[in-house]
């Protein structure tokens, strides 16, 4: 089986390349960045340079038994179009030469943040609406890419269309990239040190539900060898409260109205401080609480990671700055003293 894996150096990207590798199944591993890692040391994995909004994609996808689709852009929030151009614009053209190449499986990687804004705390199943939790440019473009799955999958019957929705996705190693993505270069990893901050405002209604990146890697892979179709909440058990986001910290918890929160995002936001947008928080405190019970059933897949491990984990990579070699990942990329994330503007740079 030949496995063509669109978006491979990220968070999901490395964690799946390296479920696949224990696949005996899988023969051939194309993997394909923007940036191909300076390391390349995996011997099933072939990488390829192209970024989906301007290069052809046919050469890569001709003859691949399936395509993973992980390529994503969360920044730069200052400048929309930007982030419009890959992850909407650059989707429609992905699936396009998946549809020239005939591929017969389709696995994309879909997200919490696409369902609507939930109602209570109970868990949903994979039929909630698909219409965004914020307008933040991130829930927007996830939903607008659910519709075009809904068209593609009308017009392209030779394809098995498979979509993952997962929670928000940690590992140690990922620490610098979503540092860099959604903290910037004024936090330091010291911050997050236990103890140090003695009280932890968290704004009302808040609960994370997170999940282990190897565990996201291990779904993608079930879902790729059984070619399910359908869509599948991805999401460790259990969520994060506050009382238990304050433990982690050492500290005491307060409620915070989202508002005092939301404007104070908005200010750093504005002064270029933060890459984060106010939408961003807004999504974060409006996705439903998902259910993992149709990913459980369909691939005899569970979670080894708990919810609060996960971000425990990711919490002590911040603390020691940890990254993993390929350009997303890798602390090199901020330049020393974080100069390059200077340099380029918070917020203004992919």
């Amino acid at each position: 089986m030949r496995v063509v894996v669109v978006g491979a150096s990220g968070n999901i990207g490395t964690a799946l390349l390296e479920q696949l590798e224990q696949e005996v199944a899988v023969t051939q591993i194309d993997a394909v960045a923007r940036r191909s890692p300076r390391q390349q040391s995996e011997a099933q994995v072939r990488w390829h340079q192209a970024d989906i909004t301007a290069d052809d994609l046919d050469p890569i996808f001709r003859g691949a038994d399936a395509v993973v689709h992980l390529a994503w852009l969360f920044q730069p929030t200052h400048r929309p179009s930007d982030t419009w151009a890959n992850n909407a614009v650059g989707t429609a053209r992905l699936l396009d030469a998946v549809e020239r190449c005939h591929v017969k499986a389709l696995v994309v990687s879909s997200s919490v943040a696409a369902y609507s804004p939930r109602r209570d705390e109970e868990p949903v199943d994979e039929t909630w609406p698909t219409h965004g939790a914020s307008t933040a440019a991130y829930a927007r473009e996830k939903a607008y890419v659910e519709r075009l799955l809904d068209a593609f999958e009308a017009r392209v019957t030779h394809c098995t269309v498979t979509r993952l929705r997962p929670a928000f996705v940690f590992h140690r190693r990922t620490a610098t990239q979503q540092r860099r993505l959604f903290m910037g270069p004024l936090v330091p990893g010291s911050l997050v040190r236990p103890g140090l901050i003695p009280i932890l405002p968290t704004p009302a209604g808040l609960l994370l539900q997170t999940v282990h990146s190897n565990d996201v890697g291990r779904a993608f892979a079930a879902a790729l060898l059984a070619k399910t179709p359908g869509s599948f909440n991805v999401c460790a058990d259990g969520v994060v409260t506050p009382p238990q986001l304050a433990e982690l910290f050492k500290a005491r918890q307060t409620t915070v109205p989202p508002r005092l929160a939301r404007a104070a995002l908005r200010a750093a936001w504005t002064a270029h401080a933060v890459p984060a947008n106010p939408e961003l928080l807004d999504a974060l405190l409006a996705v439903p609480m998902m259910s993992n019970e149709r990913a459980k059933a369909a691939w005899a897949w569970a979670p080894t990671v708990s919810a609060t491990d996960a971000l425990r984990e990711f919490l002590e990579g911040l603390r020691q700055g940890e990254g993993h070699p390929t350009p997303p990942l890798e602390p090199e990329t901020s330049g020393p003293l974080r100069a390059q994330e200077f340099g380029t503007g918070v917020g203004n740079s992919a």
